[in-house]
């Protein structure tokens, strides 16, 4: 076997991915996908294949999406993504959207749900070689009672549709959990809440003891549970019934947090997409009327992300990137942007969120997510000051350099794009109704 090759990047300002102040001039070594050494003379003294110039710099973990649904591909309605979707098709656009994200600086990302199962199936091709890819953890489907999740009555009372596996007694919850974890799940995920028709927000649609059915077992297979919870109460019961990570914690409250601080719960806001359709969904012609909601959602959960971070609670950054609302490679580093603006962190706790605390959903801790000796070689070299101004990350054209695995992703490519697909997308027969009145 050859010996693995050896890359310094010199002359830039280090950030460790910590919350640690930053480090000028400083060298990272990278033998093989490793770090071997982070100094002023890292490497000085030993023969390297490769030494990057990172002057005038920052040097930074790569980005941890935690939350990206990588199958559905910028999808404009559930419609769409439940009844347009081709198995074969679907997978072939999932490899083709996965270069995306890395060529906006992210190297690993969790995939919480797929459609048709194909989550696992994805991960092995990138581990293998065989897709390119940022490193991936991944659920199978979601576990949803028959309340319907978010979709509402698209989905069916049993079975399974899109990403959602209907599941309606204790004993289907466990069988559920155990042949997602047969079939590769690294996560189980539980949709918690759910739209009710006439009812304003979403309902807790899960019992007590069935939340803590699917925890317990998935904890007995040594696989960790995470669930979409938007509400205080079913944050709270979330937290109680032993989910380690909880999606949005929407309205969370000081009782909920109490219970996700006892239990040692991390918490995954997922603004960006809020903040999307908030702030400029108004020019790709999103409904009207839920701008000023969700920005009063961002609001009110903002403050509490700011007691939890306090508290010492593990905030990890998610885009939610899959929609129409956070298309693949353009949304990963908005999270960070809404942490500082909306929650009070600071660029350097943000950026730790994003990093460091993104290692959670990667069930990689110690391993990825900071820079520092024995870590793995995910690296970027980025123009300007994240430490000074998060959006930065946010601009592609700043990136410089993405290690993944060790290896230079190339930056200069093509940006991977398609023609449409004929049947994937729904076809409206009018954008209004053609009232008699119209052509008066």
């Amino acid at each position: 076997m050859s010996e693995a090759k050896r890359t310094r990047i010199v002359g830039g300002t280090v950030i460790d991915g910590t919350g640690a102040p930053p480090r000028p001039d400083t060298a990272v070594l990278l033998e093989g996908d490793r770090i071997v050494a982070v100094g002023p003379d890292a490497g000085a003294d030993s023969p390297v294949a490769t030494v990057i110039d990172a002057v005038g710099g920052t040097v930074m973990p790569g980005l941890i999406d935690a939350h990206v649904h990588c199958t559905f591909d910028d999808v404009q309605s559930n419609d769409e993504l439940f009844f347009h979707r081709d198995h074969t098709l679907a997978a072939l656009i999932a490899a083709q959207n996965l270069k995306k994200l890395l060529l906006a600086g992210v190297t690993g990302f969790c995939d919480p749900d797929t459609l048709f199962s194909m989550g696992p199936s994805l991960r092995d091709a990138v581990d293998a070689g065989v897709v390119e890819g940022p490193r991936m953890a991944t659920g199978v489907q979601a576990l949803v009672t028959s309340v319907g999740g978010t979709a509402g009555r698209l989905i069916p009372d049993t079975g399974v549709v899109g990403y959602a596996q209907v599941v309606s007694t204790a004993d289907e919850m466990v069988q559920m959990t155990r042949r997602h974890i047969k079939y590769g799940a690294d996560w189980i995920k539980i949709h918690a809440t759910g739209s009710i028709p006439r009812h304003q927000g979403e309902l807790l649609a899960w019992k007590p003891d069935e939340l803590k059915a699917v925890c317990d077992t998935a904890h007995e297979l040594e696989t960790p549970v995470m669930a979409h919870a938007r509400s205080a109460g079913s944050t709270q019961a979330c937290a109680e019934a032993g989910v380690d990570l909880i999606l949005h914690a929407s309205f969370m409250d000081d009782a909920a947090l109490e219970s996700v601080i006892d239990a040692g719960a991390a918490l995954m806001p997922t603004f960006t997409f809020l903040a999307n359709l908030a702030d400029y969904g108004h020019l790709v012609g999103a409904g009207e009327g839920m701008q000023g909601v969700f920005r009063g959602e961002i609001e009110a959960t903002a403050k509490m992300m700011a007691k939890a971070h306090d508290a010492g609670v593990p905030l990890l950054c998610g885009s939610e990137s899959g929609f129409a609302l956070t298309p693949y490679g353009h949304w990963h580093a908005r999270e960070m942007e809404v942490l500082v603006e909306s929650a009070g962190l600071s660029p350097l706790q943000a950026i730790a969120c994003a990093t460091a605390n993104g290692a959670i959903a990667l069930r990689m801790e110690g391993e990825v997510g900071t820079l520092a000796p024995g870590m793995a070689a995910d690296v970027l070299v980025v123009d300007g000051n994240p430490a000074a101004d998060v959006t930065v990350l946010a601009d592609r054209s700043k990136l410089r350099w993405v290690i993944s695995r060790g290896q230079p992703v190339d930056l200069d490519r093509s940006w991977p794009d398609r023609a449409p697909i004929p049947g994937e997308k729904v076809a409206n027969w009018a954008a209004r109704i053609l009232t008699y009145d119209l052509i008066g």
